[in-house]
């Protein structure tokens, strides 16, 4: 039995190439006047999506047309009733003999101008698919496709990424990656021919030279890499051919063993992936490309955006990424309540195999009554931008044992506090987007007396989002969550979430840290255990960036304590700060005792931006000062 053929010239594209294709179809079956045929690029016209073509054959460039047997004919536009995707239909002039060619062209007439003529995809893909649909009958009623394959290769190499750990130990070995990229981030082997990449870096052992070349694969691993000394270090490499420098993000390298510091996202999806439809190929652009340590699924509770089976498929995909040093995924999906009183939640479980809650169910349509039925152990529940009006969060039922984190930052804006007093990253949306509301400020929340650590989320446009997309919205760069755990496994990233060890940054893997008393972010401390913290609290904090720095500020009770004005990619320091506790601690309730709290926040000079979970102290009731006639001294709010 005859078979039709289908074939692409050229059939190897680079990614955002501008060029002429052409789809070549050789029928095996008569196709009679007045066939339909519908080609679809499986494309959604996005900025990284292939370029959707003209129909209008009066245009000089970016055209889509058909010829067979020297007859050349128009498309219109129509769209894909599953895909929700545009394409093209023709309807065939002439009949078509077995072994007849029918050409479809994506370009421009005038082969010779490059510049006029269709641009390919930004990502790479091998065996792209683009489907023709063929109705003998001219009714429109497609069944079966044929389909032609285009291999998407990267582009010319642009990018020497090097992946490497932001924490390491003193003589411990560690892997590093070094990924190849075109200016779309994609591998690519793409390199003039002889270009040599030499690695170096700051106390480089004189046994260590090396001369890298652009392997095939578009990516090569460093195993074994060590620091004799503690310090900070930044990976080097430099094109011999180019002379240009690639530098990795700082590594701090520790006298003592301690935490490792892992980088993901617990919310948003990329623009390559709008879908939960596509989950596997997220989990694999989230680990490979982005060297994402982690990273948890955000699909929605509604079963019109995540109908069962979807999130059956999520969660198979969950249980097969997940896989212990390597890379950790979470179940996740995100719960809208009441502005104001519930807001915008993305919960993130512990385990495999769990049900979405979704707020039609009358056990699950409150805040309330999820918390009361679930363990807080197996789940997280995170606030997402509280100082959103239409997601606003007051805290006024704040429940300690699942909101152990905040979202303080994502694409849409900084839920920290006002613009009017100093967010960098205010949610506005003009007269027709989104705004902020200061009753879901985290510094108001964290003065009432409530605890918890900061997170960032990434971009987000789906769903609830949707108010987020007006023109005059401000959208920002998608953040990073850093967590700080024993081990690169699940359980351990739950523990560390629970204990607030972890910091958001606007996308940069900026390496910062405070202490107090020896200990860490999310730290809760007290001078019944610990009396001297009444009078003294010594300090230790550190902010190495990935460009230089211009500001540290150390924050106390949700003001300015001390502010650093920086102009290296580092700093450290170490302070004391003698202000008897009494005095400037707070006291929102009688119910709770007086407080104090610092974080870090840090600013680069390219603008980025991170935060660092606070670490509480509080004042015991019996180490209050006494007055000479024997009562206790009222304490003063600061």
């Amino acid at each position: 039995m005859r078979r039709s053929i289908c074939y692409c010239e050229p059939n190897v594209a680079l990614a955002g190439d501008t060029s002429h294709w052409k789809f070549i179809y050789t029928t095996a079956n008569h196709l009679p006047k007045g066939t339909k045929l519908r080609f679809d690029l499986d494309s959604t016209g996005s900025p990284l999506d292939w370029q959707l073509p003209e129909t209008n054959l009066k245009k000089k460039g970016n055209l889509i047309w058909a010829e067979a047997e020297e007859k050349t004919f128009g498309a219109i536009e129509v769209q894909h009733p599953q895909k929700k995707t545009t394409s093209y239909e023709f309807t065939l002039p002439i009949d078509l003999k077995p072994s007849d060619h029918l050409t479809i062209h994506l370009g421009s007439p005038n082969g010779d101008d490059a510049s006029l003529g269709n641009t390919c995809q930004k990502t790479t893909q091998r065996k792209r698919p683009f489907s023709l649909y063929i109705d003998p009958k001219g009714k429109g009623e497609y069944k079966e496709s044929e389909t032609f394959h285009l291999d998407v290769r990267g582009n010319l190499l642009k990018n020497i990424r090097i992946i490497a750990p932001s924490l390491v130990n003193r003589n411990k070995r560690f892997d590093v990656i070094v990924r190849f990229e075109d200016m779309f981030g994609n591998l690519t082997s793409n390199a003039p021919e002889g270009t040599l990449i030499d690695l170096s870096y700051e106390h480089l052992r004189e046994n260590l030279n090396w001369k890298l070349f652009v392997p095939e694969t578009g990516f090569i691993a460093l195993p074994n890499l060590y620091f004799n000394e503690p310090g900070i270090y930044r990976i080097q490499l430099r094109n011999l051919k180019t002379k240009e420098l690639f530098f990795s993000a700082p590594i701090k390298c520790l006298a003592q063993p301690g935490l490792s510091l892992f980088w993901g996202s617990l919310h948003g999806e990329p623009d390559r992936f709008k879908s939960t439809d596509h989950v596997e190929a997220l989990f694999r652009y989230v680990r490979d490309d982005r060297a994402l340590q982690f990273f948890a699924t955000s699909s929605f509770e509604n079963e019109e955006e995540t109908p069962n089976e979807m999130w059956k498929a999520i969660a198979t995909q969950v249980a097969e990424f997940n896989e212990e040093d390597r890379f950790v995924a979470f179940q996740g999906f995100q719960w809208m309540g009441e502005p104001g009183e519930e807001g915008l939640r993305q919960f993130i479980y512990s385990k495999d195999s769990k049900p979405i809650l979704r707020k039609k169910d009358s056990k699950n349509n409150s805040l309330k009554k999820i918390f009361k039925t679930n363990n807080p152990k197996e789940m997280v529940a995170i606030p997402i931008l509280s100082m959103g009006k239409e997601t606003s969060y007051q805290f006024a039922d704040f429940n300690p044992e699942f909101e152990k984190v905040v979202e303080i930052y994502n694409a849409w804006g900084s839920s920290e506090c006002l613009a009017k007093e100093g967010n960098r990253y205010p949610i506005s949306g003009g007269k027709q987007g989104v705004n902020e509301n200061g009753e879901g400020s985290l510094i108001k929340a964290l003065n009432q007396g409530h605890r918890f650590g900061f997170v960032a989320g990434g971009d987000d446009h789906r769903s609830y989002y949707a108010k987020f997309s007006s023109p005059g919205q401000a959208h920002y760069n998608p953040g990073l969550t850093a967590i700080l755990a024993k081990e690169h496994n699940r359980a351990s990233l739950i523990e560390a979430l629970q204990a607030r060890s972890c910091y958001a940054t606007t996308g940069e893997r900026i390496v910062l840290g405070l202490e107090i008393a020896g200990h860490g972010m999310g730290s809760e401390l007290d001078t019944k255990t610990r009396p001297g913290l009444e009078f003294n609290r010594y300090i230790v904090l550190y902010a190495i960036g990935t460009s230089p720095l211009e500001e540290v500020v150390l924050i106390r009770n949700g003001k300015v304590f001390q502010s650093f004005d920086v102009k290296e990619e580092k700093f450290e320091l170490t302070l004391d700060d003698t202000d008897p506790l009494s005095q400037i601690a707070l006291e929102p309730n009688k119910e709770k005792a007086p407080f104090a709290y610092y974080y870090l926040r840090v600013k680069q000079k390219d603008g980025h931006m991170a935060w660092g979970s606070p670490i509480w102290i509080d004042l015991n009731a019996r180490s209050a000062p006494i007055n000479q006639t024997g009562k206790k001294l009222k304490k003063k709010t600061g």
